[in-house]
This record gives C-alpha cells, sequence and structure tokens, in this order.
C-alpha cells in the first residue's frame, strides 16, 4: 500500500508544482530590473538574448511589464503588457497580459530572500524562467535552484542560458 501511495503522489506532485507559489511577497521589493538567466523554450522568446523584464507598481497596483530581448540579427523586440495580483492569499500568482484578450498566470515558485532571484512557471509547468538582478548567478545558487526544480518536477537540462 504505502508502495503505491508513493506512485500517486509521484504522478500528482509534477503536474500541480508549478502552480504552488510562494506564500509571501513584497511586491515592491519584486519591482525593478531582473535579467533572465535560463528559460524553457516557448513561442514568444524563441530565438531571443540578453532578455530582460522590468516591472514598475502603477497607481492602481497593477504592474507594468515591459519585456526586451535581442534577436539574432541584434535587434531590440520590446513587449509592453500589464500584471496584477488576482488574490492577496496567494501573493506569488500574478497575472500577466501582453495582448488585451490573453493573459497567462506568472507563479513565482521560488523566491531568494534578498530578492536577488527568481523562479517563475507557468500555467501548466510548460513555461519556466529563472529570473536574477543581475546578469550571471553563481554555480552554488544555480545547483541549489536545479535542486528544487528537480523536486517541484521539472527538467533543469530542458533550460535555454
Amino acid at each position: 500500500m504505502r508502495k503505491e501511495n508513493a506512485m500517486k503522489t509521484a504522478d500528482i506532485t509534477p503536474k500541480t508544482s508549478h502552480k504552488r507559489t510562494v506564500t509571501e511577497l513584497d511586491i515592491h521589493k519584486y519591482m525593478g530590473m531582473w535579467y533572465e538567466i535560463a528559460r524553457y523554450d516557448n513561442v514568444f522568446q524563441r530565438g531571443l538574448i540578453d532578455v530582460t523584464a522590468r516591472y514598475s507598481l502603477l497607481p492602481d497596483n497593477t504592474i507594468k511589464v515591459v519585456n526586451r530581448g535581442v534577436n539574432l540579427r541584434g535587434k531590440v523586440k520590446t513587449i509592453i503588457g500589464t500584471a496584477f495580483q488576482p488574490s492577496s492569499l496567494t501573493p506569488g500568482h500574478l497575472r500577466v497580459s501582453f495582448f488585451f484578450w490573453f493573459a497567462s498566470d506568472y507563479n513565482i515558485i521560488m523566491l531568494a530572500p534578498d530578492y536577488s532571484y527568481s523562479v517563475v512557471s507557468g500555467s501548466n509547468g510548460k513555461m519556466l524562467w529563472i529570473l536574477a538582478r543581475k546578469k550571471f548567478l553563481d554555480s552554488n545558487t544555480l545547483d541549489h535552484i536545479f535542486q528544487f526544480l528537480r523536486t517541484r518536477g521539472f527538467n533543469p537540462s530542458k533550460l535555454i542560458f
């Protein structure tokens, strides 16, 4: 019986672990510039390098999101959107929209105590980003993040740096 329960847990956890967000978030500390360290491949960012995200809190408590990256031809690509926290009960869960009709989940699943790095997943676990306040993270920090990701059912070998 124990073995069967362990199998069920192993099957369920990876499917929902991307939705378990941090339980505390100071939204003011989260604002500012973030550098993309790594990501899962996605159609929106395919071919982009030097990706950044800048978050600014607006007077109505929504968040202005400015994502930038450089394509293979060296051209800077920018997209501007908005984000908001749907519930104070889940502070690590945001909804982000870059198009009026399309909003997606932005789940902060890991956050350094000093807000120096963050790990974000999308609504289905197929989107993943490692963000940092600096352009690089040291190997010990990355190893710590990778270990965390494995416990959540993510595959760090799929990350694009």
